[in-house]
């Protein structure tokens, strides 16, 4: 356990911050199935989304959440789908 007060400080901030990270991952997880699992008859209500997704996937990674390349990865594949 931490001794001193200032690392107990960066305990309770870092279990806030994680608690909040983990609720975007899982946030954008479910937007991004979402959009997989819908029919190819709403193709057309598909398009809006993407740059949506896209731009939570972008502040995913620039929060370190996920891997640049794993953002990439995601990104191109939602591209592929929509398109």
């Amino acid at each position: 356990m931490a001794n001193h007060k200032s690392t107990k400080k960066r305990m309770r901030s870092d279990k806030t911050k994680n608690e909040g990270n983990k609720y975007l991952h899982k946030t954008v997880r479910n937007a991004i199935k979402g959009h997989f699992s819908e029919s190819d008859k709403d193709k057309e209500k598909k398009v809006p989304k993407v740059p949506q997704i896209i731009s939570m996937i972008d502040k995913l990674e620039k929060r370190n959440v996920i891997h640049k390349n794993k953002a990439g990865r995601l990104k191109s594949k939602l591209m592929k789908k929509s398109s």
